[in-house]
């Protein structure tokens, strides 16, 4: 039976995190995962959070190109689950989420899986909103062109001491987005702050106010420290944000993006990275010959608020950095997405068929698809073997992290002419902007797209697209 939008906030009330990330955990041929709660300090309070561990006990799966994932998901919780393999095509529509008919029963061991693991870097998460509290883990399959570069894995989580439902019930009695002629910027509405908003274009970002950003569980006041070697080293950058875009920078180290959401593009140096929920981010960084420590930072959207790990070499000296930058970061936008180029671009073929997906803002807390919250619409159709082109249009106040289960779709054109964009899982649409994405329906099956900031998801900003 289908949950209506308040069942669907309130009943993502629980759950929690686990162990430091960079260090994952190698797929064995009977792989399997824990789902449990643990404990975690964030700004020297302690916090109950979840964690998904692989059978070494380490965070999350790591594997390499050509391995399959075979093995059972053993929820410990104590709370029902639903969990989604983020970016792995390879598995079954059957596969895409664990229990999709009401979560693993807490305590009980989910039926064995088997499938291939979809190279790159991707990852598992709670499809409710207990990912808000760390129910994710990172999922990579390394390359096998990858080499033997050292590596590390970045983990991004927005995080409050407030539960997902506190959160939830403030965002749906704010009305925030709609309370004419007053300063939203400055306005806390039960811990839901409207920040950086532009009262001539209404944009904003952040409508929830968090009280702490982690990177591998720690904030910038005890951060992780990575030790690494001179020489080139990749680092596989994951935003497991809930509702938190940011802006990613390797600051002193030149480095370049070689690859997004596990899909590579046309290698480009960049000094400074927009990343939005959901989406991941390969850096390939030079670490100098005299070594040194080096802070890889990654600054809220339109905030000053930033996280991130410090890399340091054997006896380097670690200064402090502060959790806040000197300046606000801008607000995330499309320049970075026009700049990059597949290099596993679809096969060129025309599209079969063009779908307009208009998201949509209503009062209280109600955003909609077509004008319809995930409950009250009919799924979106496309023939098996098709290749359709969404068009995501957006006149909202905010940008929408789209997300196609499944698949990795290819940008094509962000409202400037086609490209041969990046090929993804997540596409950022901001506010005023059309995106479009083309995206081969290989597998049959109902498929998930939604926004990738949660809150907007469980108020409505999700459909279906079934395959047949």
């Amino acid at each position: 039976m289908p949950q209506t939008r308040r069942q669907f906030l309130i009943g993502t009330a629980a759950l929690t995190l686990l162990p430091a990330l960079p260090r994952l955990a190698l797929a064995a041929p009977t792989a399997s995962l824990t789902i449990a709660s643990r404990q975690i300090e964030v700004l020297g309070k302690a916090a109950t959070v979840f964690g998904i561990t692989g059978p070494d006990r380490k965070s999350g799966l790591r594997a390499r190109e050509g391995d399959r994932f075979t093995g059972l998901v053993d929820n410990q919780s104590g709370e029902d689950l639903i969990l989604h393999w983020h970016g792995q095509v390879l598995a079954r529509n059957t596969d895409d989420r664990t229990r999709p008919n009401g979560g693993v029963q807490p305590n009980a061991s989910q039926e064995a899986y088997d499938l291939p693991l979809t190279a790159g870097t991707h990852w598992m998460h709670s499809h409710t909103l207990s990912e808000q509290q760390l129910l994710a883990a990172p999922m990579v399959t390394v390359e096998a062109d990858a080499g033997d570069v050292p590596e590390a894995v970045i983990m991004l989580h927005d995080f409050a001491f407030r539960s997902p439902a506190e959160i939830a019930d403030g965002l749906l009695s704010a009305q925030g987005h709609h309370m004419a002629g007053m300063d939203m910027g400055k306005m806390d509405m039960g811990g839901m702050k409207m920040s950086g908003m532009s009262m001539a274009g209404m944009t904003h970002a952040n409508d929830v106010e968090y009280d702490a950003y982690l990177a591998n569980d720690r904030t910038l006041a005890d951060p992780d420290v990575i030790t690494v070697q001179p020489g080139l080293m990749r680092l596989r950058i994951i935003n497991g944000a809930t509702a938190t875009a940011f802006w990613i920078s390797a600051g002193a180290l030149a480095a370049q993006v070689v690859a997004v959401d596990g899909n590579k593009v046309a290698p480009i140096p960049r000094a400074s990275i927009p990343l939005a929920q959901g989406q991941r981010l390969d850096l390939l960084v030079q670490i100098p010959p005299e070594g040194g420590a080096f802070a890889i930072l990654a600054q809220v959207e339109n905030a000053l608020m930033q996280t991130g790990v410090i890399l340091a070499t054997s006896g380097a000296q670690i200064a402090k950095v502060s959790s806040e930058a000197a300046t606000p970061a801008p607000f995330v936008d499309l320049t970075f997405e026009a700049s990059l180029t597949a290099l596993n671009p679809l096969p060129v073929k025309p599209a079969d068929a063009l779908l307009h997906i208009a998201l949509g803002m209503e009062p209280g807390y109600r955003w909609t698809i077509n004008g319809a919250a995930h409950d009250e619409a009919a799924p979106l159709q496309a023939a098996l073997g098709s290749r359709v082109e969404m068009m995501f249009m957006n006149p909202t106040m905010m940008m929408h992290p789209m997300h196609l289960h499944g698949h990795h779709f290819q940008v094509v054109d962000l409202g400037l002419g086609r490209f041969n964009g990046p090929r993804r899982d997540v596409v950022m649409v901001p506010p005023g902007g059309t995106v479009t994405v083309a995206v081969d329906f290989d597998k049959a099956g109902e498929w998930f797209l939604h926004c990738h900031h949660l809150y907007h998801m469980a108020s409505g900003m999700m459909t279906s697209v079934t395959v047949a």
